[in-house]
């Protein structure tokens, strides 16, 4: 059902939980704690019964750990980029990466593309 809410809103929502995640992230170690994810949800109007979130929880949390990691959370909602996507993101990096270090700084990254 989770899934199916957030195939119908699409790419904003995506993209908004992402910034968002990072937004409260004070302290940019990549996981989130439950009543932040819950917040996260609520703030995207991706609530759910509390059985149904607490069974969600126990599928990120497997750790244990009390916190999940938002990377390997929207993983596992939108799971894996098809081929096509996968080549496009690879050649635009291919693009980025003009030096060929393997990393693309910010500033390269300016130069290339603007958000307007």
């Amino acid at each position: 059902v989770f899934r199916e809410t957030l195939n119908k809103r699409g790419v904003r929502v995506i993209t908004g939980l992402g910034k968002y995640f990072r937004q409260i992230d004070k302290n940019r170690n990549g996981f989130l704690s439950q009543a932040a994810l819950k917040e996260a949800l609520k703030v995207f109007h991706l609530e759910m019964p509390e059985g149904d979130f607490e069974s969600l929880w126990l599928i990120l949390d497997d750790s244990k750990s009390d916190k999940v990691d938002y990377g390997e959370f929207t993983h596992a909602i939108f799971g894996e980029m098809n081929e096509y996507r996968k080549a496009f993101v690879r050649k635009a990096y291919m693009k980025l990466d003009f030096n060929k270090t393997g990393s693309v700084p910010m500033v390269d990254v300016r130069k290339c593309y603007c958000a307007k």
